[in-house]
């Protein structure tokens, strides 16, 4: 590698580091001899294991005290000629200090999630886009991306668990706090139209056991997820990583919205249609129930859009 030395910053969520994947590839492509290095939350780091743009994977994990101190001297004794900050937070912005590079790209104090951040940036970088996947886009290119390429390099998942043998459909019903879920007995009613209309299970994951009716549970890893996610005929989602990891990969699928806004988290590409009802309020309180405006997408509804997905395989099915 005779390239220069660049250092990501993106520690987590899961939907964020998938977002971060086509402007760290556009950054490789514009710089094919660069050596690039991701530091990242062990949680997250089955999401960029064997990324072809990677030269190295570091993993900082807070909850031990002596492994984040071996990840700030890993850092430090390397040189970077440049960092970029993806994640806009004081801590990242000050991890990408003490990482020591020569230069550190973030977005300017409008874009950044904490406007202090910037003040850690030798190039603060202003925005031109809304949607997360093209904010990571802007920054790179404002960091010397040439080519911007919208390619999500993920790994092939690990399979885990048992999986049905015919086509099904993937939801994983979890998001980061409970505003965001629709209701669990919606599945349930959804589970069961599948399977009387369309003869097919609705496949429920999760990292522990839940209890859905007319679904079958799939409890896995990351790792699992994203082979589950791979063998899918189609997926139905929330706004949470799992829904973004789907959209990466092309699948088709329903997305489910309500107090976040689908023009800045919602799936990325095409491939997935969004609901969400008209007279939903967008706000970002993280209350412990799903928010009336999720509670107002019916599993009628749903089943509406997703059946015009899968009909072609379900019909092809009944035939075998």
């Amino acid at each position: 590698m005779n390239g220069p030395r660049i250092l990501v910053v993106r520690l987590g969520s899961m939907g964020d580091v998938i977002a971060a994947l086509p402007a760290v590839a556009s950054l490789k492509q514009s710089l094919p001899g660069a050596s690039m290095s991701w530091i990242v939350e062990p949680h997250w780091a089955p999401l960029i294991e064997g990324n072809p743009c990677l030269s190295q994977i570091i993993l900082l994990d807070r909850t031990n005290l002596s492994s984040t101190l071996a990840s700030l001297r890993k850092l430090r004794s390397q040189h970077f000629d440049f960092a970029v900050d993806f994640q806009g937070l004081v801590k990242s912005a000050v991890l990408a200090s003490l990482a020591r590079a020569d230069r550190i790209y973030g977005f300017d104090r409008r874009a950044a999630r904490e406007s202090a951040a910037s003040w850690f940036y030798s190039h603060r970088v202003p925005l031109r886009n809304y949607h997360a996947v093209e904010r990571n886009l802007d920054l790179a290119a404002g960091a010397g991306a040439t080519s911007l390429l919208k390619q999500f390099p993920l790994p092939a998942g690990v399979p885990e668990g048992r999986l049905p043998d015919r086509p099904f459909v993937l939801a994983s019903p979890l998001a980061g706090w409970g505003a965001k879920q629709w209701p669990l007995e919606y599945y349930s009613e959804l589970g069961l139209r599948l399977r009387r209309e369309c003869g097919m299970t609705l496949v429920i994951n999760a990292a522990q056991p839940v209890e859905v009716p007319n679904t079958v549970v799939h409890v896995s890893t990351l790792a699992g997820l994203i082979d589950a996610t791979r063998r899918a005929s189609a997926v139905v989602g929330v706004d949470s990583g799992p829904l973004h990891l789907a959209a990466a990969l092309g699948k088709p699928g329903v997305a489910i919205y309500g107090p976040t806004e689908p023009a800045r988290h919602g799936p990325y590409g095409e491939s997935i249609a969004v609901l969400r009802d008209p007279s939903a309020e967008t706000t970002y309180k993280r209350t412990e129930q799903p928010a009336a405006s999720m509670r107002a997408i019916t599993p009628d509804m749903v089943f509406a859009q997703l059946v015009r997905m899968v009909q072609p395989e379900s019909q092809a099915q009944r035939r075998g």
